[in-house]
């Protein structure tokens, strides 16, 4: 591990104010929308820790709490009209698309932080299982634990608003399609680093229920065109 001197410390504390300054910028009230760069200035101290060699999937598990954190205080403004849905979610897919770019430089210019990961794709990401999906010797069982909860709580914060934003208005079914197909990647992730070796049906499931969820807040259409006949 690289060592953890003063220099890094003052950087990586630097890094973190930044985070906290994007996080809490509405306290300014300069009416600017620039409180939605907190999930990518996230990604500062993350991939600085990152390159001081710490635990990768404890950094993970750093950034998705980071990430939740900022979907807490999004969620509240929503819920007083003051955002968006659809911007706020826009910026954390931003910010997904920046660390999974990230992950596909980083390692190649570096090859020391290739440690503990898998290659998927381009991209280098936490190694958690073996080839068998026994969970690999140097994971923490308690940080892996922490990381599935966290992980799983980040997927929730993301529905909770789309669910929000389209109770009661009128969806085809059609629709219900385009929406599940959007959280198919996500599901197939938490399937992932739940049950690796059901992943397939454990995401069928989770598709079903966000289906039947579906169809009890949301209107076909056809209500509103009965009450005029």
């Amino acid at each position: 591990m690289v060592a953890f001197d003063i220099n890094s410390i003052l950087i990586l504390v630097s890094l973190l104010i930044i985070f906290a300054v994007f996080l809490g910028f509405d306290l300014f009230k300069r009416n600017e929308r620039y409180a939605n760069l907190a999930y990518i200035a996230a990604l500062g101290p993350i991939n600085y820790l990152w390159f001081l060699d710490f635990d990768v999937l404890g950094i993970y598990l750093v950034l998705f709490i980071l990430w939740c954190i900022c979907l807490i205080r999004d969620l509240w403004n929503v819920s007083r009209g003051k955002k968006e849905i659809n911007e706020i979610l826009l910026y954390l897919i931003l910010a997904i698309i920046i660390q999974l770019i990230l992950t596909a430089i980083f390692p190649v210019s570096n090859p020391a932080l290739q440690k503990n990961t898998t290659v998927f794709l381009y991209f280098y990401l936490p190694d958690i299982y073996t080839d068998n999906f026994g969970i690999e010797p140097w994971v923490n069982l308690d940080i892996l634990l922490a990381f599935r909860l966290t992980a799983t709580l980040l997927i929730i914060l993301v529905i909770i608003p789309l669910i929000i934003d389209i109770k009661g208005e009128p969806v085809p079914l059609p629709m219900f399609i385009i929406i599940i197909g959007i959280f198919i990647i996500p599901f197939l992730y938490l399937s992932y680093i739940w049950i690796p070796q059901a992943m397939a049906v454990l995401t069928f499931l989770m598709c079903v229920i966000l289906f039947i969820i579906l169809l009890l807040i949301t209107r076909s259409g056809k209500e509103a065109q009965l009450q005029k006949k």
